[in-house]
């Protein structure tokens, strides 16, 4: 399991260059079905525009990258979009870019550097977040341990979950996979092999950028 990047959320921008307005769409999908949905959806918005020019890449791999020009010059626009997708480090985006010609060609260096920079503006408009794996560990222990097990946290900024406290307490702690081993060791040197560990299989979290 590979960490990767993704947007948490929507995201929009605008841009205009010899009289061609640029407007940028972007969303997080977590498929194929979502993103043709969203580019439909852009498409109905602006049904008006001469062009809604489009890329998406998917999967934590990033394997699957699709592309759209939707009209103008081949590999002016939907290419161009893609690329710049990709040289922020995403996945399982859609990107749209709509295009309200002003009247003056661009040339096609001129769109290439227009879609790609509308499709930067929108991807820099939009919130990001970091998909990583964390196993889920758990130590149950005595009241008594509870400070020392605290103040470990704290000076090694491990991530945490809500603590639960009954007739004991139950520290729940996010760790890299990576790291489980050694922070499983560190908890039983920490708790003089009283406090219980339980550790979960891995799975993907969001953590902020």
């Amino acid at each position: 399991m590979q960490p990767y990047k993704t947007t948490a959320d929507f995201g929009t921008s605008y841009y205009e260059i010899q009289k061609s307005k640029f407007y940028t769409y972007t969303a997080h999908v977590e498929d194929e079905a979502a993103a043709r949905e969203f580019v439909q959806r852009i498409k109905k918005k602006h049904f008006d525009a001469r062009h809604n020019c489009s890329a998406w890449i998917l999967g934590h791999d990033s394997s699957q990258q699709k592309s759209n020009d939707d009209g103008e010059p081949g590999g002016t626009a939907g290419n161009p979009i893609l690329e710049a997708i990709k040289q922020h480090g995403l996945t399982n985006i859609v990107v749209v870019v709509t295009r309200y010609f002003g009247g003056i060609k661009l040339g096609a260096g001129g769109l290439i550097r227009a879609y790609n920079h509308s499709a930067s503006l929108g991807i820099e408009a939009t919130p990001q977040v970091e998909v990583k794996p964390f196993s889920r560990v758990a130590v149950d222990l005595d009241y008594t341990m509870l400070g020392t097990v605290e103040n470990w946290v704290r000076s090694n900024n491990v991530r945490t979950e809500e603590t639960e406290y009954t007739d004991r307490v139950k520290v729940n702690l996010l760790i890299e996979p990576n790291d489980v081993e050694a922070v499983q060791r560190e908890l039983v040197d920490l708790t003089s092999g009283r406090g219980v560990i339980h550790v979960g299989k891995p799975e993907y979290m969001e953590v902020p950028i």
